[in-house]
């Protein structure tokens, strides 16, 4: 195990070196709402990109807002010229997750490296979720309602089917325990059109395509939701990866993508508690489908500090005060361990024993109660195996959110907020 100790952007160069030859980066974060994170993370994106060579980033977010500010980034027809503008449009809660001052900063510095390049060599940014089932049927509509007309027909019958339920979308769910509340062959037969489209024409084709992917996945999703258990997490985690395997397929056969997610998605699942229970990630397929030398893992943690959060399922996020990490955690002994700032490199004969057992790591949602740290909020880990690599914040402070207005979401996502 190497340990670099950080404090200029330089000092991932060891990181950086690791992962240089992957085809899929992945970069993860304890907490959804820590600025330490979104800007260590930034820094080591663009070098990413531009020293590397890496083809997007794709984060877990919807499709159609990501889209709008790939639009941005790229500086594509109709893009808003600031990409703040674009992520000022983000409307389902939690809004902060991407709508962020932090973010904010690295999609105007990814603007102005794309448009010193030609167009195929501009790195984009997508969303991997599968929430946005209203958003993405508009979005179909408008694409159909100019290129194909003859094809609305499949998605004003998919959009007959969703319709009694409106944007409570859950309801969907239980009503489909019933068979004849189903809506999977009219989304079936939506999915099909547009994929016919994708496979011929351009960029806007392509993104009419994943919406209509975002459709089909949402509709499993809630199916599974209302059935509780791990089920709906697994096509969650599915559609994610599937959409990076198809961004893969569109950029071409050297393709490389950085991923932007909870840890909880982004370390691999088989290392960690969330296998007992039948679950699986984004981190545990990537290295099924591409190998494990092709994709390498990278987790963020912290000991103490503040974050954004919410204290219930769509209410306004607080700063909250993250308290110091439980006796016997990952977190804990990291404390006692390493400098302020550090980057963990794993691999070789010299690993401690808290690094191969199985120990406590803290994972905060976007739902998060404090008094909760002394039974809850930590995941058993055997980090070596979760993780290539491991970014290290001792203190960490809370990010920056865009004044955005915040819709009604989904119900709560399982487990809770991440």
């Amino acid at each position: 195990m190497l340990v670099q100790r950080l404090g200029a952007p330089s000092d991932f160069d060891p990181l950086l070196e690791r992962v240089r030859n992957a085809r899929v980066v992945m970069i993860g974060e304890s907490t959804h709402g820590s600025y330490d994170y979104y800007r260590l993370r930034e820094q080591l994106t663009r070098r990413l990109i531009a020293e590397c060579g890496f083809s997007f980033v794709a984060v877990e977010g919807d499709w159609p807002d990501c889209d709008r500010v790939h639009r941005s980034v790229t500086a594509a027809p109709g893009g808003a010229l600031e990409p703040q503008l674009a992520l000022a449009e983000f409307e389902r809660w939690p809004t902060w997750m991407w709508a962020n001052a932090e973010v904010a900063r690295f999609a105007s510095w990814l603007r102005a490296w794309n448009v010193e390049r030609p167009e195929e060599q501009r790195a984009g940014f997508h969303g991997l979720d599968v929430y946005s089932l209203w958003e993405s049927m508009q979005a179909i509509f408008d694409y159909l309602g100019e290129e194909d007309p003859k094809s609305l027909e499949a998605a004003q019958d998919a959009y007959r089917c969703f319709e009694p339920y409106g944007k409570r979308v859950e309801e969907y769910g239980a009503a489909s325990r019933f068979v004849s509340a189903r809506c999977e062959e009219e989304v079936v037969r939506l999915l099909a059109r547009t994929r016919e489209h994708a496979l011929s024409d351009g960029p806007d084709s392509f993104s009419a395509w994943q919406n209509a992917e975002v459709v089909a996945g949402a509709e499993r999703y809630y199916r599974a939701m209302v059935a509780g258990g791990p089920d709906s997490w697994n096509i969650r985690d599915t559609h994610m990866q599937d959409t990076l395997d198809r961004l893969l397929d569109r950029y071409g056969p050297d393709a490389r993508g950085i991923v932007w997610a909870h840890n909880t998605h982004v370390g691999d699942a088989r290392a960690t508690d969330m296998a007992a229970d039948g679950m699986v990630n984004i981190g545990q397929l990537a290295r099924e489908r591409h190998g494990e030398d092709a994709v390498a893992l990278i987790g963020f943690g912290s000991y103490r500090g503040t974050a954004i959060a919410a204290p219930r399922w769509g209410s306004p996020p607080e700063a909250m005060v993250v308290p110091p990490a439980r006796e016997g955690s990952i977190e804990r002994r990291l404390h006692e361990l390493m400098p302020e700032r550090a980057v963990l490199i794993f691999g070789g004969d010299d690993q401690p024993g808290w690094v191969t057992d199985t120990v406590d790591h803290r994972a905060i949602g976007v739902v998060y109660d404090p008094s909760f740290e002394s039974w809850g909020n930590y995941v058993p880990t055997r980090i070596g195996e979760r993780y290539d690599a491991f970014i290290w914040c001792d203190d960490t402070t809370a990010l920056h959110p865009l004044p955005v207005p915040a819709a009604p979401g989904e119900m709560e996502t399982y487990p809770a907020g991440v």
